[in-house]
């Protein structure tokens, strides 16, 4: 197998694990959200708060940090895929800028020989 080669397996081993970890978190902060709305369906009522305004805020605000996570996790994924694509991919443009991330450069060393 040459280094190239070598290397391709290395990074593709990598992405494979750094999957099933973002897999894991996945599965982690399903379980936190279903216990983050079993505690808001029977914590914020119209009695716990004054003023319908705050009952609202709190609720955005648990949203709003849903929404961050579910971002980040997004642009993991695509930056992940991306570099999925370009080494089993060598011969878009992706696969030539990974190529030359491992020493490769032009048509030929895009190439896994």
């Amino acid at each position: 197998m040459s280094s190239r080669e070598e290397a391709y397996h290395v990074t593709l081993d990598a992405i494979a694990k750094l999957q099933w970890n973002v897999a894991m978190i996945l599965e982690a902060k399903a379980t936190e959200a279903e216990k983050v709305r079993n505690w808001l369906c029977t914590h914020v009522t119209n009695d716990t708060f004054e003023a319908h305004s705050d009952q609202l805020s709190t609720c955005l605000h648990v949203h709003e940090q849903n929404v961050e996570l579910i971002e980040g996790l997004t642009k993991l994924c695509n930056g992940l895929s991306r570099n999925m694509k370009a080494i089993l991919n060598p011969d878009s443009d992706d696969g030539e800028e990974m190529a030359s991330m491992f020493g490769g450069g032009g048509e030929d060393g895009a190439r896994m020989r």
